[in-house]
């Protein structure tokens, strides 16, 4: 899993995941599409917003992680019905 830092653009970070997107747009960042955007850092855009940068930067990986494990769980799931 990639880890989220508030340095990284917001260009970048949403090319990681699909629930980037709607996460920050639900966290007060509703311009996440606006061509400036892109380049800004994610630090920037929480100073623009006035949200807690490093909150919002945990509460995404958690989201992240929660996300990666949950896929991880269907996954075995099915393995396990393809072998029987």
């Amino acid at each position: 899993m990639v880890t989220v830092t508030k340095d990284m653009r917001i260009g970048e970070l949403l090319q990681l995941n699909d629930m980037i997107a709607p996460f920050l747009m639900q966290n007060g960042m509703g311009c996440i599409y606006c061509p400036s955007s892109a380049a800004e850092t994610l630090e920037e855009a929480c100073m623009v917003h006035g949200i807690d940068s490093d909150m919002l930067t945990a509460d995404l990986n958690d989201v992240l992680r929660e996300y990666e494990e949950y896929q991880g769980e269907s996954i075995d799931a099915n393995a396990e019905d393809v072998v029987k």
